[in-house]
């Protein structure tokens, strides 16, 4: 019964959080800085209650380490969120992030010196080759906007090229900060719980320098059009509305995947996030009617294969059927 409710929240936060975070950027696609504090905020406040006990709680893990997490953290929060301020499109964002796989496995070889079969091989090229496709004819779409001029066109599609610097940038930075937790988590036991406070609450501080950029948006938030929220009948400003309902959804959906993780084998979680990201992409396709072409569904069904392979689903499945037949034998 648990993991159904974690696999629901997973689904109903992660799916809604992306509907949120686009009508966001449509409407001021700057408001990258202030939906990340936002959202760290609100983590931050949430973890320091019930995690750490107003503080009398001391951490599993030493301060000095979270500090270096934590900079890698908020480093990769604020450049995928300021990507979107760059002329990515939100399914080419997802796609790409979905791409974290090659970047885990580059570095898995470069720093902790791993060997992967073939098989891997293969899926993480599937991946790289679905990631090229989408990057590709985005960049085609880009360039043939019939509404810009020549000199337009040419500058949104500079800006495209530095969204896509930004997202590479920070899908190298999350597998690094992923091999980092894992080194740390072998040394002082799984805390992710206690993590997730950490790497909301300690980045705070940083986002002072950021302080003019999410006051700026805070006032054009402000100057939205009013909005009665349904069943309280409280009347707010629409863009506050969509930032509430972005922080409440992605708290939904980390709290869903941390039970996941509790309750179910690295194996299901994997299988319910990948899925999540393809329902979140069909989403924002159709809700929104972002153009996506056959040549963009192709590519992402390379990405989602390759992740599947990856994961190595069907072996792990085989293994799992062929498990009660032995014991059924046995008995």
């Amino acid at each position: 019964m648990r993991p159904a409710f974690a696999v629901g929240l997973v689904f109903a936060g992660c799916c809604s959080n992306v509907i949120f975070l686009e009508l966001l950027a449509r409407k001021h696609p700057g408001c990258g800085n202030i939906v990340t504090f936002a959202q760290f905020l609100f983590i931050a406040v949430e973890g320091f209650l019930f995690e750490a006990d107003l503080g009398r709680k001391p951490p599993a893990i030493p301060i000095r380490y979270y500090v270096i997490m934590v900079t890698m953290f908020f480093t990769v929060s604020v450049v995928n969120n300021y990507a979107l301020n760059l002329n990515i499109a939100m399914p080419l964002h997802m796609i790409f992030r979905s791409g974290s796989l090659i970047a885990n496995m580059i570095l898995g070889i470069i720093i902790l010196k791993k060997r992967y079969s073939i098989f891997k091989y293969t899926s993480i090229a599937l991946v790289s080759v679905g990631i090229f496709i989408c990057t590709f004819m985005s960049a085609k779409q880009v360039t043939s906007q019939s509404n810009l001029s020549e000199n337009d066109g040419f500058q949104a599609f500079v800006w495209w090229l530095l969204g896509i610097a930004a997202l590479t940038f920070a899908l190298l930075m999350s597998a690094r900060m992923g091999i980092f937790q894992e080194t740390l988590y072998k040394q002082f036991g799984k805390h992710s719980k206690e993590a997730l406070f950490y790497n909301h609450a300690l980045p705070l501080p940083g986002f002072i320098f950021l302080a003019s950029d999410i006051y700026d948006h805070a006032v054009l938030f402000n100057k939205s059009e009013l909005y009665e929220m349904p069943v309280i009948g409280l009347t707010m400003p629409i863009m506050w509305f969509y930032l509430l309902m972005n922080v409440i959804t992605q708290y939904v959906c980390i709290r869903g995947v941390f039970i996941l993780t509790t309750e179910c084998a690295s194996l299901t979680v994997t299988l319910v996030v990948t899925l999540r990201k393809f329902v979140s992409l069909i989403f924002s396709i159709l809700y929104f009617q972002n153009p996506f072409t056959l040549w963009h569904w192709l590519g992402t069904l390379f990405v989602f294969i390759g992740t599947l392979m990856y994961t190595e689903v069907w072996s792990n499945l085989g293994t799992t059927k062929s498990q009660p037949q032995k014991d059924d034998k046995k008995n």
